[in-house]
This record gives structure tokens, C-alpha cells and sequence, in this order.
């Protein structure tokens, strides 16, 4: 762990919109309880208690359209998921926009599933799968971009009934969807807020009659000389513990470089309020690592970082602790006092251009003490002579925060996990923590796209009393559910 000096921040700006109603199904399980938590990171669409998991492949092939999209769903149970077919076959569906039922239709480059997010949008008890379609061409504006909602039911989810819908004013080139996430970021609706990004900034949609309606953007993208960020991710996470879930946009600052850069937004009864920029991203992820009922931030940087106070080949991981103020432990330009670095003592692998330290993270308590413990995935670490191959690593929460002790480390060449490492498979490039067994020691999910000739697969890796250990550990592609596997690149997307 390395402590940080100081980086210039400024800020981002708010503003309402105002645009179309999007009609949408109404609320298929009237005895449900309404409302949600202010963070529900569990994607239970069925209602039964178990997680789901949402994984895109934006550019599999959807009838005959090739690179058009779709994303694939398993369902949790008392075995928790399972492939198509098979000794692990277990309920599976997979949706594109040639699905009967699903709006649109397939077409080349529509990227449908290039981002994912679930939430319960309307209040029903179920969640809903959020599906981006970054590519989409709308009324020939090209790649306007547009999001498709599928909503739960006690069956899990439907096609009929599902939703599409873009930007007020559709713009080419936007990439509208290009991330999505859903929480209870304001008490505006029963149901949880959707935010989905584009280039420029973030738009906002609540459910209210029987509708998803445009609720406001933030527009992070300032006239020059401002901070500005190039949004390529969102995450949620109640760091101030006050009942409403906190946003954060991450990606790219237009003003340094290209560096690493995220914009906080507070969570209240009246809606989002700017509060700061902080350094890191464009990978974010939320929980709560030291248990003390405030959710954390971890923020990835995994480019080469060069600036005035230290080199950091490889790239970074900045923990960011949540507090009665929002952040604690920050200097007067909102660097955190942790920052972990490949370099670290007991923190493995050693650090190198293009590693890809922290590219992808996820928070999720795989032994079951009550801390979230973190997965960083290292795509671009090179196995012996073999590029790009990929690597995972996971350090355990503690009431102390962070911690090696008990550190894990695995590629595709450690011992009982499926595969051997390739050139470019970039295993770790997506991660996730979900509980789908409900056994309360959380597995960890980790995809490499480029595995099979850009088939991509997904690996499942059990959670313990010791942690996540690699013994039991079992993989799958599209043929495994049943989903057409050339050049899908299964696991581009995977909803956290």
C-alpha cells in the first residue's frame, strides 16, 4: 500500500432535462413490497432470494446479424447457476434484439449488451435487467445509442413488455449507454433511479406511472478549462450511510491526459448534488471493506500513471473510505491516504507497462466475515512469455481495511483452474462477486473475451470459510447457454 500525495481536482455541473415518455410494463407482482434499499447490488429477477447474473457479448452474433449483441442470464438456486446443458444444467435464456418480444432489431454493430446493470426500476420487487445498445443508430443519427429494459417476474425475465429508449435528443456518435446503473440515488419514485451514460455526461430516468421518465443529466463535460470527464463507468454505493445510495461517475479526464478521473454525486431525498472530483478510474466499484456500515469506494487506474511525484508502472487501485461526510481519510485535493500498487509488499505480480492493474474491480465477501473483500483483475499480465494472458488478484476485507494477509493470486496455469494461458485471452478483464447459492460466502466470476478465439468465457471460482480458493473452480462459454459463441467475446460486460 502506498500513500499518495496530492493531484489537482475541480468540478462537474447539474441540470434538469426534460423529454419523452417511455412506456413500460407495469408491475407484474402487485403483492411485493415497493421501494428498494439503497443499494441492492443482488440481480434477483425471478424474486426467490437467490443472485442472478447479466453478462454481455456485444458483438455475438443475434439470428444472422453478426457483432449485433445479446447478453446471457442464469439464474441463482440452492446449486447456485449453471450452463444450459450438461451435469451443471440449470436455468439459463439468453436475449438479443431479435428475441421475440424485445424492441428493435438486430444489426451490425448495435453492441446490445456492451453494458449491463439490473435494479428494480418500478417497485414491483423484481429487478429488471438494464441493457445498453451503445451502437445503435437512431432515426439515422448513427451510434445515437439506445437502452433496452427487460423486466422481472416471478418467472424471471420477460421480453414481452420490455422497453427501449435514448437520449431527449439523439446525437451521432454519442454512444448513449455506454454505462448503466440503477439505485435509490432519490425518493422520487418507489422505485430505483437509472442513470445511463453517454460521451458527455450522465441522463437520469425514474418509473412513475407506469412510465420511465427522463428525471435530469449530469453534465460532466464542461466548457474548456473546466475538469472535464469522459464518462466510462458508474457505480453506486451509500457512503454516507443516510439511506439513499451515493453516484459516482467515472473515466477519463479531457484535461490531463487521458488520466484516471470520477465525479461524486450525494444521494438525497430531493435528487443527485455534485460534491467533488476525485482521482481514479476508469474502474470503480462499491462496498463496504472495514464493515463499519459506511459503503467504500475503489477506484482502478491501470494505465501507465507518470506524474510529478512517482512513477506507477502497471497501474493502481485507490481505496476511497466512506463516512458521515461522505469520504474520509482525504487530503485537501481528495487523494486518499491508500493507493495499491503490484510493487506492494505481498501484493503479487511485478508492476509493468501495460499490465493493467486494476482494470476491472469488484467488492463482495467471499468468506462471510462481513467485509467486502476485493478482486482486481490484471488483464495485460504477461504469463512467462506469454502476452496479455491475464491475472486475478484478491485482497480480503479486515476492520483495518484492505489487507494481503491471505492475499490470492490465479491465472488460467494455477492449479485446478480450467484452461491454459494464451496470448490475449486477458483473463480478469471483467469481475464480479455474487452469492448465488445464498450460502453467504460470495463466488467470484472472472471473464477473459478474447478466450477461444474471441468466443470469450467466464470462470466460476468458489467462496470459502478461507476465502475465494481456486479448488471447485469451473468454466463456461456461449455453447455452454446455448448462445451462438463466434466472436461473441462473452464477458465484455458483466452486471456488478
Amino acid at each position: 500500500m502506498t500513500h499518495r500525495k496530492p493531484a489537482a481536482v475541480a468540478a462537474a455541473s447539474f441540470l434538469l432535462l426534460t423529454g419523452a415518455v417511455i412506456t413500460a410494463a407495469p408491475g407484474a407482482h402487485a403483492g411485493a413490497p415497493g421501494g428498494t434499499h439503497a443499494v441492492d447490488r443482488d440481480s434477483d429477477f425471478d424474486g426467490d432470494g437467490y443472485d442472478d447474473v447479466l453478462i454481455g457479448a456485444p458483438t455475438g452474433t443475434d439470428g444472422s446479424r453478426k457483432n449485433s449483441g445479446y447478453v446471457t442470464v442464469q439464474y441463482g438456486g440452492p446449486r447456485g447457476i449453471g450452463t444450459a446443458s450438461g451435469t451443471r444444467k440449470a436455468r439459463t435464456a439468453v436475449f438479443g434484439q431479435n428475441t421475440p418480444g424485445v424492441p428493435g432489431s438486430a444489426e451490425s454493430g448495435d453492441g446490445f449488451g456492451a453494458a449491463v446493470a439490473s435494479g428494480d426500476l418500478n417497485g414491483d420487487g423484481y429487478d429488471d435487467a438494464i441493457v445498453a445498445v451503445p451502437g445503435e443508430d437512431v432515426g439515422g443519427v448513427r451510434d445515437a445509442g439506445r437502452v433496452t429494459v427487460l423486466f422481472g417476474s416471478k418467472t424471471g425475465l420477460k421480453a414481452s413488455g420490455s422497453v427501449t429508449f435514448g437520449a431527449a435528443t439523439p446525437a451521432a456518435d454519442a454512444g448513449f449507454g455506454l454505462a448503466v446503473a440503477a439505485a435509490r440515488l432519490s425518493g422520487a419514485a418507489p422505485g430505483d433511479v437509472l442513470a445511463v451514460a453517454d460521451r458527455r455526461g450522465v441522463h437520469l430516468f425514474t418509473h412513475a406511472g407506469g412510465a420511465l421518465r427522463p428525471a435530469g443529466r449530469l453534465d460532466t463535460v464542461g466548457a474548456p478549462g473546466d475538469e472535464s470527464i469522459q464518462p466510462a463507468s458508474l457505480t453506486t454505493g451509500d457512503y454516507d450511510a443516510d439511506g439513499y445510495a451515493d453516484l459516482v461517475v467515472a473515466g477519463r479526464s479531457l484535461e490531463e491526459d487521458g488520466q484516471g478521473r470520477s465525479a461524486v454525486y450525494r444521494g438525497g431525498a430531493g435528487g443527485l448534488a455534485y460534491v467533488r472530483d476525485l482521482p481514479g478510474g476508469p474502474a470503480t466499484a462499491s462496498g463496504d471493506i472495514d464493515h463499519d456500515g459506511y459503503d467504500d469506494l475503489v477506484a482502478g487506474r491501470p494505465d501507465r500513471l507518470e506524474d510529478e511525484y512517482e512513477p506507477l508502472t502497471g497501474g493502481a487501485v485507490l481505496v476511497f473510505h466512506g463516512g458521515r461526510d461522505l469520504f474520509t481519510g482525504l487530503d485537501e485535493f481528495g487523494r486518499p491516504d491508500q493507493v495499491w500498487l503490484q510493487r506492494d509488499p505481498g501484493v503479487p505480480g511485478t508492476p509493468e507497462l501495460g499490465d493493467g492493474f486494476g482494470y476491472d474491480v469488484s467488492l463482495g465477501d467471499a468468506d462471510g466475515d462481513g467485509f467486502a473483500d476485493l478482486a482486481i483483475g490484471v488483464p495485460g499480465e504477461d504469463i512467462g512469455t506469454v502476452r496479455d494472458a491475464g491475472m486475478v488478484v484478491v485482497l480480503r476485507g479486515s476492520a483495518r481495511g484492505l489487507t494481503t494477509a491471505g492475499v490470492v493470486s490465479f491465472t488460467q496455469n494455477t492449479a485446478n483452474v480450467p484452461g491454459t494461458v494464451e496470448k490475449g485471452d486477458r483473463f480478469g478483464a471483467q469481475l464480479r462477486f455474487a452469492d448465488t447459492d445464498r450460502d453467504g460466502r460470495a463466488e467470484l466470476l472472472a471473464t477473459a473475451p478474447g478466450e477461444n478465439s474471441s468466443e470469450g468465457s467466464v470462470w466460476h471460482v468458489p467462496g470459502s470459510a478461507a476465502g475465494i480458493v481456486t479448488r471447485g473452480s469451473w468454466s463456461y462459454g456461449p455453447r455452454s447457454l446455448a448462445a451462438p459463441p463466434a466472436g461473441a467475446r462473452l464477458g465484455t460486460a458483466v452486471d456488478e
